[in-house]
């Protein structure tokens, strides 16, 4: 007998019979076995050779001189800020709209999240509401890149210049990414991925990197995150145990040599998307602005005032979907708990939240069932009609 369904949004291994197309997909093959099997076999388990491999591969990726990996994008995060000296109770300007964890790694160094709205149309942070928020207090940037579309970083790396404030890009749904050429993660002073199971690439587990082009910090990060150790039982800092297991960097790597490959085949899926679903008045479409971004849609984001009716009429036709996600980072519980937030502050992050539906996406989605769900579409705003 089959588990029942869990509620949160993990990928699914197992799902009732009744799912024709599911959200996501993720990828573990032979290849990836075979390679899982060789680290636990001939390997350290702990620090082996494939953790130090993968990073090699992951920065010459990147474009960069440097990456560390760690246990989850979260701990990337919550390092990089540590080891860019993020003072306590300094202000960490970032995006409301995106998942949690962003704003918990700035609370983790015991810093404060300072939220902007979004731009509507990108659905990242708005760098032209960035300078209001500035204060004496205000010490780093935290631009996401939501849903694989890259943040409009030239105007944010100007603000950092001229306020003399360091970035950390959450590229955690980025991998591959690309804005004006320059890879996603590598334009600021560090960049963060996560490897969680739902991301374009993954390592069957959680996982994260750090990727930077400053000796310094990546000397530290690489400390930081392996007790502070300098040498097996020498210490000179207070450090963590977030180490990547050496296994999740075996299929890292594997997952890595086809992550171009994929992300053309998710742009494929959303140009298909976009040309099936065009002529409904009552959805938005993602932006794809290709002269300037090349976007790697880890979700296809489409926005209507009838999200809550189309998300259950869908998945009764077997069509899973997602809502990424429905309460902005502002309005979480403990959010308001904290600093008092209040609705209607964040208008355009409020407005996402309510109106945004993910349909599936994944590199192995089919013509057939896209169409199917694109079909489905038209017979509902047909109905509504």
């Amino acid at each position: 007998m089959l588990p029942k369904e869990r509620l949160d949004s993990s990928p699914r291994i197992f799902r009732t019979k009744s799912i024709l197309v599911p959200l996501a997909k993720p990828v573990f093959d032979e290849e990836m076995k075979k390679a899982a099997f060789n680290a636990l076999q001939n390997e350290r388990f702990v620090m082996g050779e494939s953790v130090f491999k993968f990073e090699e591969e992951f920065a010459e990726y990147c474009g960069v001189k440097h990456a560390i990996s760690t246990s989850s994008g979260t701990s990337a995060l919550h390092l990089s800020f540590l080891v860019l000296g993020i003072k306590q109770r300094s202000g960490v300007i970032t995006s409301p709209a995106s998942f949690v964890a962003t704003a918990n790694a700035v609370l983790h160094a015991n810093a404060v999240p300072v939220f902007v709205d979004i731009d509507i149309e990108t659905y990242n942070i708005d760098p032209k509401l960035i300078k209001r928020r500035l204060t004496n207090k205000t010490t780093a940037i935290l631009p996401v890149h939501l849903y694989g579309y890259p943040a409009d970083m030239d105007p944010i790396l100007e603000i950092s210049r001229q306020h003399r404030l360091v970035v950390v890009e959450d590229a955690c749904q980025a991998h591959g990414a690309e804005y004006f050429g320059r890879k996603a993660g590598s334009m600021g002073d560090v960049g963060c991925f996560s490897f969680y199971s739902s991301k374009n690439m993954t390592v069957c587990g959680d996982g994260g990197m750090i990727v930077t082009n400053d000796d310094q910090i990546a000397r530290t990060v690489a400390k930081l995150r392996d007790c502070g150790r300098v040498s097996r039982y020498k210490h000179n800092m207070i450090g963590f145990t977030s180490r990547l297991n050496n296994v999740n960097a075996a299929i890292g790597r594997v997952q890595l040599k086809k992550l171009d490959e994929w992300n053309e085949k998710r742009r494929a899926v959303a140009k298909l998307y976009n040309r099936l679903i065009s002529d409904l008045d009552e959805v938005i479409l993602p932006l794809w602005d290709e002269s300037k971004v090349k976007p790697v849609f880890h979700l296809y984001v489409i926005r209507t005032n009838f999200r809550d009716e189309l998300k259950p009429w869908l998945e009764k036709k077997g069509i899973e979907c997602g809502i990424h996600y429905p309460l902005p980072i502002h309005l979480q519980p403990i959010y308001r708990k904290l600093f008092g937030y209040k609705p209607r502050i964040l208008p355009q992050s409020e407005l996402l939240s309510k109106t945004a539906l993910s349909l599936p996406m994944f590199p192995s989605l089919k013509e057939d069932e896209v169409r199917r769900v694109c079909e489905s579409l038209h017979h509902f705003f047909d109905e509504r009609n």
